[in-house]
């Protein structure tokens, strides 16, 4: 099946910053996820353990090897 994932970070405007994640098979909307954290350094964090796993789970980047 071919799905999508994708990340993103956003600031917020107290200073702080949101994780907004987007998944589903491709073709489709997908459902949305956000997760805010006062610190943008938190919500980096939170990015990179999410690309992680991600990318163990077999996700890479648009365009790489095919896809996208």
């Amino acid at each position: 099946m071919r799905r999508f994932y994708t990340l993103a970070i956003q600031p917020t405007l107290f200073g702080g910053a949101t994780v907004i994640r987007n998944w589903g098979r491709i073709g489709t909307n997908g459902q949305s996820m956000m997760e805010t954290f006062d610190q943008p350094e938190e919500a980096v964090g939170a990015f990179s353990r999410l690309a992680r796993t991600k990318r163990r789970r077999g996700y890479g980047d648009a365009g790489v090897n095919g896809n996208g």
